[in-house]
Formats: structure tokens, C-alpha cells, sequence
């Protein structure tokens, strides 16, 4: 099997997709990391491609480490590894169309049928009474963890932050069997981070996540040494080798890859591997709700150090609640999504709405 033709469509324009075309017939999808789309698109196309035109597309370590090279990935880092996470989920999409067999099996197997997921809330315009009855809405919905994005994003320690009131009404509107986290998104100081941290353990919350910037290492092992909470981080990192700083150095408790930035299985399976070996549990960050939620379902299932709930973006996406994309969208059941069971992804896209958007 050879690649014949690679695509990049960017939907809504916003959403960057990608389909991998064969000599057999067989199509391969994936989906990259939303932000400058434009940039995502112009890599496909002008630099990745090339690499990728008549190779077999089952190589997919090789075809990897092709991509990587012809976009310099290790010099340019960012745009170019999102670039190369929508490609290389595409050709492991068709490694299992090829096989027969759902991308989970190629990663070892089925570790669990369904993944719980919690509930993602990224609005930060909220009161707190307000942000507690719409997460107690979602508890009602069925999900058993809530998280909100609090503090001022690119402050550090800015006086309108409203985190601890915010848990506070949140704790009290969901009671105490329900996980809260939070995510600031490295908008504390060190000294902050730990006073915030402390009130943040006394309401029970599950994990503190990005109280500093991911390249504060030092600051990061600080706050994670001191507090007994869990720190979680590395939404913002891309390579195993940033992963092995960030748990070495940073001491981080909880390793958030995100699979459509860490690019694609290739990369997932050497930062699932390495956290396993230093001991530490995943908690995939995904705000995108379609193909990447389904790629991250399938590494999910596979791996036993993925314990806890996953990440679900609540806040309304076009490409799923508008004009769904997904020949049979995701539903989320009492706050589980099951795990796809057809080859490679296990899903299709609905290519009259994927054309009419790409189109649009």
C-alpha cells in the first residue's frame, strides 16, 4: 500500500483536518491542534507531504521520523509537531483499516470498554454562584467530575481572580463525592501558587493544574514538593524529552500530553511509556470533541496508567453541536464515552458536511 495523495481541511475555518489517500482505497483521517490553523495547513501541505507521497503508510515510526525531519521539527518545534499529530493519527487510522483492527489493539489491547470523562468548562466570565450551578448541571447530567479554568490568563497573581471563592461555591453546590480541578494556566507566582494550593486541599479538590508556566521547572517542583494535592502539567510541551524534564525536574504528579500536539501515537506511546517508568499518571489535556477525542479514547483504553477522568470540552464547538462532522457524533453517558470498535479510528466522517465546511 502507498500513499497517493495527503489533504489538509481546514473546517469552519478554524479546524485543521487531514485525510491520507492509498492505492488501495483506504482513506485515513486525523485532526491537528486547532490554533493558526493557516500555519497547520501551509506545513501539510508545502513541507509533510512530500515526505509522505508514495510511502506505506503501516511504517508509521518511519514515516514519523520522515516527517520530523522534513519539518525540522527538533529546530522549529510547535506549528510543525501539530502539524505532523494530525498526519501521523491519519496513518495510524489506516495501519488499523489496513489490519482490520481498532487502533487500541495496535497499542496492546483493551485495558477498559468505556472512559470516564469530566466535565471541561472553559469559560472564564463566570460569578462563582454562576460557575456552581453549571456545574452542578453537569453533575446532573451525570459526569462525577467538574473542571474550571479560573485566575486571569498571562497575569501573574491579578487581584480579579476569583479561584478560591469559585471552588468554594462549586464544592458547596456539588457536594463532596464529586471531583473539582483547576487549571490557572501558570498565572500564579511560586509563593502564590502554594497559598492557593493549601486552600485548594482544605475544599478537596483533585488536581492543581499549571499553577506555574510548564518552563518553570524549578517553580514547578517547588509548589509539587510542598503541597500534597497533585500537580498536574504539560499541555504545552510536545516531545518525550520535554516530558522526562518536566517529571524529573519539574517533579509534576500528573503528565497531561495532549495527542494532537505531543504528535500522535508515535509520540503518546514513548510519554505513556516513560511515565510509566517514573510512576506517574496520565491525565490527557483534549478541548477538541471529535477526531482528537476519539484518538485519545483509543490511547486511553490501552494504557493502565491513565486511571482517572479525562477531559471533555463542554463549551458549544461548531463541528460537533452545529453541524456535526461525525457520521455517528460521540455521546456522552453518565459521563462515560465508549470506546470505538471499527478499524483504525473506528469512526467516519460525514463528508457532505466535511466538504461543505472545508467549501465555507
Amino acid at each position: 500500500m502507498k500513499i497517493t495523495d495527503v489533504e489538509c481541511l481546514v473546517l469552519d475555518r478554524q479546524f485543521p483536518f487531514v485525510r491520507v489517500y492509498t492505492d488501495e482505497g483506504l482513506v485515513g483521517i486525523g485532526e491537528c491542534f486547532r490554533r493558526q490553523p493557516q500555519v497547520v495547513k501551509t506545513l501539510v501541505d508545502t513541507t509533510l507531504k512530500p515526505a509522505l507521497l508514495g510511502k506505506d503508510p503501516v511504517d508509521t515510526e518511519v514515516r514519523w521520523r520522515e516527517m520530523v525531519a522534513a519539518g525540522s521539527a527538533a529546530d522549529m518545534g510547535g506549528a510543525v509537531y501539530c502539524a505532523i499529530a494530525g498526519l501521523d493519527i491519519a496513518l495510524w487510522d489506516l495501519k488499523g483499516k489496513a489490519l482490520g483492527v481498532p487502533i487500541y489493539r495496535l497499542l496492546g489491547g483493551k485495558a477498559r470498554d468505556k472512559v470516564r470523562m469530566y466535565a471541561s468548562s472553559m469559560r472564564r466570565d463566570m460569578t462563582p454562584a454562576e460557575e456552581a450551578r453549571r456545574a452542578a448541571s453537569f453533575v446532573d447530567a451525570g459526569y462525577s467530575a467538574y473542571k474550571l479554568h479560573s485566575a486571569v490568563p498571562g497575569a501573574i497573581d491579578h487581584p480579579a481572580d476569583q479561584t478560591i471563592d469559585t471552588v468554594r461555591e462549586v464544592r458547596a453546590a456539588v457536594g463532596d463525592d464529586i471531583e473539582i480541578l483547576v487549571d490557572v494556566n501558570g498565572a500564579f507566582s511560586t509563593h502564590h501558587a502554594l497559598e492557593i494550593g493549601r486552600a485548594l486541599e482544605d475544599l478537596g479538590v483533585f488536581h492543581f493544574e499549571e499553577p506555574r508556566p510548564h518552563h518553570d521547572l524549578e517553580g514547578l517542583a517547588t509548589i509539587a514538593d510542598t503541597l500534597d494535592i497533585p500537580i498536574a502539567s504539560g499541555e504545552m510541551i510536545y516531545t518525550h524529552w520535554e516530558y522526562r524534564d518536566l517529571m524529573l525536574r519539574g517533579r509534576i504528579d500528573i503528565v497531561q500530553p495532549d495527542i494532537v500536539k505531543a504528535p500522535g501515537f508515535t509520540e503518546f506511546q514513548r510519554i505513556a511509556a516513560l511515565a510509566s517508568a517514573f510512576g506517574k499518571p496520565i491525565t490527557v489535556h483534549n478541548t477538541q470533541p471529535t477526531i482528537s477525542t476519539v484518538a485519545h479514547l483509543h490511547a486511553c483504553a490501552a494504557y493502565a496508567n491513565i486511571p482517572y477522568a479525562q477531559e471533555y470540552n463542554i463549551e458549544p464547538t461548531s463541528i460537533r453541536d452545529e453541524w456535526p462532522i461525525l457520521k455517528e457524533p460521540l455521546q456522552v453517558n453518565y459521563g462515560y464515552l465508549d470506546v470505538p470498535e471499527g478499524p483504525g479510528l473506528g469512526v467516519e466522517l460525514d463528508e457532505d458536511v466535511v466538504n461543505r465546511l472545508a467549501a465555507a
